[in-house]
């Protein structure tokens, strides 16, 4: 099975969850921005695939190509460049990251669990549109 599906917008990665002492029990708290991410995953996943979902014991490879917004502040011969491929984002989120919202995000939505995933790329991009491409695909 091949799943692919895409998220408009910037690329985002999972946020550091957040410690409170609230009468002397610790909480844990994920960012309001994480969760809204992970939603807008899970939606679109949802709205271009359906209900499709690997068996539960199946291995998964997971692709996703990440495309940031190219700087309007950068010289004419960098945005191409940029566009062209031969300048790639060096920046964050940390790609680490951003595989950690999208593996996260699908849970009990494309499969039982991110373990399943047992092989996994990333690759950043610059794009005048940017987006997240997700491919999800059975481990033969």
């Amino acid at each position: 099975m091949k799943i692919r599906f895409t998220v408009l917008g910037e690329p985002q990665g999972k946020g550091r969850p957040r410690f409170a002492n609230v009468k002397g029990r610790v909480i844990t708290h994920t960012p309001d921005a994480t969760v809204l991410y992970e939603n807008l995953i899970a939606t679109e996943y949802r709205r271009q695939v359906g209900s499709a979902k690997f068996p539960d014991k199946e291995m998964v490879d997971m692709r996703i190509m990440a495309y940031f917004t190219i700087p309007a502040s950068t010289s004419k011969k960098k945005q191409k460049q940029m566009e062209d491929g031969e300048i790639r984002p060096t920046k964050k989120p940390d790609m680490d990251n951003i595989i950690k919202v999208v593996a996260d995000s699908l849970n009990q939505i494309a499969y039982r669990d991110d373990a399943q995933v047992v092989d996994c790329q990333l690759r950043k991009y610059y794009s005048r549109q940017p987006r997240i491409e997700v491919t999800i695909l059975s481990v033969d």
